[in-house]
């Protein structure tokens, strides 16, 4: 039995999340994916922002959309009863919400705000032709992230600490729409490059696996597991 239906576009890194989520919550769900920049895109009648993702179920009988991921997330956290993506410990809870941030603000607004604009954006709207500039400095910001990714990584499990957190899928699911791109050089980060398979190799990863878009390339590694 299905638990709600998921709006979503598949490129977007908050959707992508969504799905990381309810795959590891072993939820049955309807997925319909949405192209958000269209004028009768069904968000708009559903969120007020007109933003991915949103989940329409219920509760207890009654009617529930949650717009957008912390809602979800926050949501799927509150129907566990228990510890689920976010750990029990406190110190690697607090980190799992540090990082929570940091990929919804400096990572979005300093690599994908860039990259994805140029990569994918302007394709799919087409605006044109990327730019050199901003590739170049989209690139030399992602390297900085991935850096403290590769530390943090090099001395952990996975990335708040000892357990699979909101942190991981966050920053699997940002790091999955780039590497379709082939704009992550994996050999550069090894550490990184191990926790990637390992989250890659999951069940809920695998349908992100067969997303395609009309007119653009996946990368050839972008399915394999072992790359």
């Amino acid at each position: 039995m299905s638990l709600g239906v998921l709006h979503h576009f598949a490129f977007d890194p908050a959707s992508r999340t969504a799905r990381l989520a309810l795959g590891e919550a072993k939820a049955a769900f309807e997925e319909n994916p949405v192209r958000p920049w269209e004028p009768d895109c069904v968000l708009r009648g559903l969120n007020p922002s007109g933003m991915p993702p949103v989940f329409v179920t219920s509760e207890r009988e009654r009617p529930l959309t949650l717009c957008e991921l912390p809602a979800l997330l926050g949501w799927l956290e509150d129907r566990a009863g228990a510890p689920f993506l976010l750990p029990a410990d406190p110190v690697e809870r607090a980190e799992t919400r540090r990082l929570v941030q940091w990929f919804a603000r400096r990572f979005n607004d300093e690599v994908d705000a860039v990259l994805l604009h140029e990569r994918l954006e302007k394709p799919l709207l087409r605006l044109g032709p990327p730019e050199a500039r901003a590739l170049r400095e989209g690139r030399d910001n992602l390297k900085g992230h991935l850096s403290e990714l590769e530390n943090l990584l090099a001395q952990r499990d996975c990335l708040a600490g000892r357990r699979l957190s909101q942190a991981d899928l966050i920053a699997a699911a940002h790091l999955s729409v780039l590497d379709f791109f082939g704009e992550v050089s994996w050999t550069a980060w090894p550490a990184l490059k191990t926790w990637y398979m390992r989250i890659k190799s999951r069940p809920s990863f695998r349908p992100l696996l067969t997303d395609r878009l009309p007119g653009l390339q996946a990368a050839p590694h972008y399915a394999d597991l072992d790359f």
